[in-house]
């Protein structure tokens, strides 16, 4: 848990397990009604399986461990929004192999507080981190008060932020592109009827 909990900074974590029936009761405080949560994680770790023992009833369909290497077996084989008695909403996903970011700058910064403001120390406002003279990045890095993991985590989804940036603008030109050539066949259609 102390492993997780140092690069998730500050995101509640939660060990669950419903074959051991433990920690359940934290992710129902998660589950009000008219709120929904949606289970990530591999194939076969035993999101239909909190399902079930949420319900209360073998709702979703499982398969046992393999006794050969102890993984779970890949079961569910696409999403369901399922009503929980209290209202609640849970969504069973089949096992996921990547996410995308659906946040901006500021929630990167949010998430991220601790390496911002070590940012805002450095001797200059465009500070790559580095080799810079003065740099509270590098300085942190080299003092252990930050953990390289989790600055490369950091580093990764600001380059992942500016990728999705540059392809939505990539999008909306060749949109504004298309419709261009569509007005101007239009136009030009229009004039051999004049």
């Amino acid at each position: 848990i102390e492993k997780v909990e140092s690069v998730a900074f500050g995101v509640p974590i939660h060990p669950i397990s419903a074959k051991k029936n433990e920690g359940l009761h934290i992710l129902r405080q998660y589950l009000d009604a008219g709120k929904t949560v949606v289970l990530l994680g591999s194939s076969g770790v035993g999101k239909s399986t909190i399902i079930n023992s949420l319900l209360g009833l073998e709702r979703q369909s499982v398969h046992s461990v393999r006794e050969t290497d102890s993984h779970g077996r890949h079961t569910t084989s696409d999403r369901e929004l399922i009503i929980l008695p209290n209202g609640g909403m849970i969504i069973d996903n089949p096992g996921m192999r990547e996410l995308q970011l659906w946040i901006d700058g500021e929630d990167l910064g949010e998430n991220f507080k601790d390496i911002e403001d070590l940012a805002s120390r450095c001797r200059f406002r465009d500070c790559m981190h580095q080799g810079e003279p003065d740099c509270a990045i590098q300085d942190a890095l080299g003092e252990d008060s930050l953990e390289s993991k989790r600055f490369q985590s950091y580093l990764k989804l600001k380059k992942e932020l500016r990728y999705l940036a540059t392809r939505k603008d990539q999008k909306a030109r060749l949109a504004e592109k298309e419709k261009g050539k569509k007005l101007s066949q239009w136009s030009k259609q229009m004039k051999k009827y004049k």
